[in-house]
């Protein structure tokens, strides 16, 4: 792996990293800015591949465990591709006890993947989250960024539907 420096772009040409990389030096490689840089370069990057991780490890000097780390314990944060759109179920103790297996098991059935996974078309995303910190509305479901509560089996299956139905009909 080449990381850039602020002085040679990086070999791929991808003005990207430069960007990262001005990041990086406003925060004066501050090891205590690394969730705001992860940020910046998902943001840039749309997820968070490996290289990406290492190069932000070593600008910052920390190790690559650590940087890997909060990367994973963020439910905000993705190391692989995101479909167009994304379902993000709260399996925190709250959800959970109030149907969050249930809500999650029919939407695994109802699109055929499991969470972490993207349908192969590049569509829907399915993720969990420890805790959303909406336990007032448990159980909580994010869509594509907007949080609902109370929700059932049965209404997030419809919305994911309702997605599927606007892609097969081109919308």
């Amino acid at each position: 792996m080449t990381t850039a420096t602020p002085s040679h772009p990086h070999p791929s040409g991808d003005k990207r990293w430069k960007m990262l990389d001005a990041t990086i030096k406003r925060h004066q490689y501050q090891q205590d800015a690394l969730i705001e840089i992860l940020h910046k370069a998902q943001e840039l990057f749309g997820y968070l591949e490996n290289d990406l991780l290492l190069h932000i490890a070593h600008r910052l000097k920390l190790p690559p465990s650590r940087v890997y780390g909060v990367a994973t314990f963020y439910h905000l944060f993705s190391l692989a591709p995101q479909g167009v759109h994304s379902c993000v179920v709260c399996t925190g103790t709250a959800c959970y006890v109030k149907g969050a297996p249930a809500i999650l098991a029919d939407v695994e059935k109802f699109t055929r993947i499991h969470p972490g996974e993207t349908t192969a078309d590049g569509q829907i995303s399915l993720l969990t989250a420890r805790c959303l910190g909406a336990c007032g509305i448990a159980p909580a479901v994010v869509f594509d960024g907007k949080v609902l509560g109370h929700q059932t089996p049965e209404s997030v299956t419809e919305r994911v539907q309702g997605w599927l139905e606007s892609i097969k009909n081109g919308k």
